[in-house]
């Protein structure tokens, strides 16, 4: 578990150097527990890293160092030196011939693109069924990151952390095709546009200007923008890039599945200092972000309802104003954006917004236009 693969490879992939010098030293204190682990359960981790990096499109044929790099980020933190070239080529060589693994990978070298690759179209050792090393790895792997789920820097995570170990917990074999009759976990479906995600978290470390050809849901234009990015975010399972649009001098966010193309390497650009990853979205529900200040929301909703999102709550600034048995007000500190509207929404006449009246407005009339739209489709009926 590296101390930057956490931040980076987070949901807002924020990274800052005291944060990292945090998990470092967590990952010091647990050294030890590591240094247990037998050599081959090391090289079977790195085995599936190394699979991941030869399966990954958005960035094609890693070089030995690519993956020897990806491997020492993964296992050991971002500027060590616990892996050497020489691992890599025994570990490449080990996929390809050592029957012990039950799987002979058919890794290739490309002279023409100096790196690696599979020669056989969509093959990945995911596929194959797990040995019992592969499922003592998966145990080792969970155990150590249970180490670090109470570290505060990772409590945005915890719920994730939480899914992983519950899991590995029931059964540590993800090929155990029993427990579909017993228990059911939540499945998200792969969203368009993933395939940038490893470019644009390069130009983002490398503050490297990029081009993006996009596509609009609204007008179905094509569109050509020059952006300086700034940051990965995901919601609702779709990822945004937060980038600065060099023509529109402004900051501007765009959905990864409507970039059709991505143009990289382009040069430098020097990052705004009033920027913080930290409170971009502070005061967001959702994607929207906006210059104007945040309001307080009140929100009346019936007891039963109410008891859900206490227990899970909407925004990190929801607190309860009132509690009666028929009725929980719930206050929010938030702007009022497009998200926030459709949540009010989707609780249908099991809430009534207080205040402020501007928004009350404003669900009013989404109300209006569809009791409008039903009317009409029954009148036509």
């Amino acid at each position: 578990m590296a101390s930057g693969e956490f931040i980076r490879h987070s949901p807002f992939f924020i990274s800052t150097p005291h944060r990292n010098d945090l998990v470092k030293s967590h990952l010091c204190r647990a050294h030890h527990h590591r240094s247990h682990m037998p050599a081959n359960k090391y090289a079977l981790l790195r085995y599936r890293i190394i699979d991941r990096c030869l399966t990954n499109k958005g960035k094609s044929y890693p070089s030995r160092e690519d993956l020897r790099q990806a491997c020492e980020d993964a296992l050991f933190g971002s500027g060590g030196d616990a892996i050497s070239l020489s691992t890599i080529d025994k570990d490449i060589w080990a996929m390809k011939n050592e029957n012990e693994l039950g799987y002979y990978a058919p890794i290739k070298f490309s002279k023409q693109h100096g790196g690696y690759f599979y020669e056989q179209e969509g093959y990945s050792i995911s596929e194959l069924s797990l040995g019992d090393e592969d499922l003592e790895a998966i145990r080792f792997a969970t155990a150590t990151l249970e180490q670090f789920r109470s570290i505060p820097i990772f409590k945005q995570y915890e719920s994730a952390i939480d899914k992983i170990i519950n899991r590995v917990n029931i059964s540590p074999n993800p090929d155990d095709s029993s427990l579909a009759r017993y228990i059911q976990f939540e499945k998200s479906t792969v969203s368009l546009g993933n395939e940038h995600l490893a470019p644009l978290l390069d130009h983002i470390k490398s503050r490297k200007s990029i081009r993006i050809f996009y596509r609009k849901f609204s007008d179905n234009l094509l569109n050509e923008y020059e952006l300086h990015p700034y940051l990965l975010k995901e919601y609702h399972n779709r990822w945004y890039l937060i980038a600065y649009n060099v023509e529109r001098k402004a900051m501007r966010t765009y959905g990864l599945e409507r970039i059709e193309k991505l143009e990289t390497g382009l040069k430098k650009f020097t990052v705004d200092s009033n920027f913080e990853p930290d409170l971009f979205f502070k005061h967001s529900l959702g994607i929207t972000e906006r210059s104007e200040k945040p309001e307080q929301i009140e929100m009346q909703f019936d007891a039963s309802t109410g008891k859900y999102l206490v227990t899970q709550p909407i925004h990190a600034s929801q607190h309860i104003i009132k509690e009666d048995k028929k009725h929980i007000t719930i206050g929010l500190h938030v702007l009022i954006t497009t998200e926030l509207i459709n949540l009010i929404l989707s609780y249908g006449h099991q809430v009534k917004v207080i205040k402020p009246k501007k928004l009350a407005t404003l669900v009013q009339r989404e109300l209006q236009q569809t009791l409008e739209h039903y009317n009409t489709s029954n009148s036509r009926d």
